[in-house]
């Protein structure tokens, strides 16, 4: 047989004593409970208050189960009256284990964040017999839906990128993060990805950690690029991630390796053509990791098209530029002088990626600098992608950076 005192270790509440208990059904238990302090604050003096007043009406709390039953702890809260204030208003005690208005207790709140981390509401609510709207409310009370730059102290480094939240590249957010302290934080999930948008979440950064930013990295959307410009000034390094301008040279040389292996495909034997398999992974992977076959496949394909190494060449030259341990002004020599081996080549493939290079030349080689670049940013996308899956699509930008909050952050804020 379970005493009181034993149930109240159970239940892990202070400053109660248990009056009775009760089962209703097969699988609930109501605990009455009693406070066991004294006193409080008026509601509108804020002066301690020790005049006690009877008790208010009974409240119903949902708290941690207990050997499987749902646990619900019910308790007529005291009342003082305060004899300072006109009229000597009264005021409900208010003990630390519940939240005024809510129907949980705290360390059951807790519980649901928890069960919420990388989980979806839709799965808490069957596990905990809860309905959705009162786990939303929960995260609501919880999470904040905007970062708090109190708890901040600077910002070194910011990454900004963008996610369609829908299929077919519609609704789109943008993701704003940084390091802090070693630790991936979400700073914003904007609405959409326009400069106004983004130049007004750039503004919202208070003074103080604004100063703190040495570098912005972004893709080479020019309303990112844009926005950073006007808040942060010259004394901010921009840098285009380096990934994105790689992906862009490499989009051109695959272009022209799917043009020649339709050429090749009409103007060589079957036999020959065949010899060629692979190809599309082999010049995609990093030349010093191809085995002794990959390269012999790779050299039969240039010698059947000479343009195709020519490209390849290209591309690994550019890669190693930007693999070197150069400075800025040294990687701009070494960039601009590709482009010129380019334009000797004669090949066009590249035109497209000549004009961003000419045009955003600054922001290009200001990965020199620090070698800084927005990696990070996609790590989250891909988090952001999977929650976006797994929760069967949020739409609403808010209740998004509450999620990805709460999964990046909630095991050391519920522990």
């Amino acid at each position: 047989m379970i005493s009181n005192e034993q149930f109240k270790i159970l239940l892990g509440l202070p400053d109660i004593e248990i009056e009775r208990i009760e089962f209703e059904g097969k699988n609930t238990v109501n605990i009455f409970v009693a406070s066991t302090k004294d006193g409080g604050h008026c509601h509108r003096c804020g002066k301690p208050i020790d005049n006690c007043y009877g008790v208010g009406q009974e409240i119903r709390l949902r708290h941690l189960p207990i050997f499987g039953y749902k646990t619900y702890i019910v308790i007529r809260p005291k009342r003082y009256q305060c004899q300072t204030c006109d009229q000597e208003p009264t005021t409900t005690q208010q003990l630390d284990w519940y939240t005024p208005k809510s129907p949980f207790t705290k360390a059951f709140e807790r519980e649901v964040m928890r069960s919420l981390i990388n989980s979806t509401i839709q799965d808490v609510s069957h596990k905990l017999d809860l309905g959705p709207d009162a786990i939303e409310g929960i995260l609501d009370r919880t999470v904040d839906a905007a970062v708090d730059w109190k708890k901040i102290q600077s910002i070194k480094v910011i990454g900004i990128d963008e996610i369609a939240l829908k299929k077919g590249h519609r609704d789109f957010v943008t993701i704003i993060s940084s390091y802090v302290e070693d630790e991936l934080i979400v700073l914003g999930i904007l609405v959409n990805r326009t400069k106004a948008i983004v130049l007004e979440f750039f503004r919202s950064i208070p003074k103080r950690l604004r100063k703190t930013v040495e570098f912005v990295c972004s893709d080479l959307y020019q309303g990112f690029i844009g926005a950073a410009k006007a808040v942060f000034g010259k004394r901010v390094a921009v840098c285009a991630d380096r990934f994105h301008v790689a992906k862009l040279y490499r989009e051109a040389l695959e272009v022209l390796r799917k043009k020649e292996m339709r050429r090749l495909q009409k103007e060589l034997s079957k036999l020959n053509y065949n010899s060629l398999e692979n190809v599309l992974w082999i010049v995609r992977k990093p030349f010093d990791e191809l085995t002794a076959d990959e390269r012999r496949i790779l050299n039969r394909l240039f010698d059947f098209s000479p343009k195709l190494r020519q490209a390849y060449e290209l591309c690994n030259s550019l890669t190693s530029i930007l693999n070197a341990p150069l400075s800025k002004g040294q990687g701009k020599r070494k960039i601009k002088g590709w482009i010129q081996r380019v334009i000797n080549s004669k090949l066009t493939c590249f035109n497209r990626f000549l004009k961003t290079l000419e045009g955003h030349m600054e922001e290009i080689t200001n990965y020199f600098i620090g070698r800084k670049n927005s990696g990070f940013v996609e790590g989250l996308n891909n988090k952001i992608k999977v929650l976006k899956r797994r929760c069967y699509g949020i739409t609403n930008h808010r209740r998004l950076f509450q999620r990805v909050y709460l999964d990046l952050h909630g095991y050391a804020m519920f522990a």
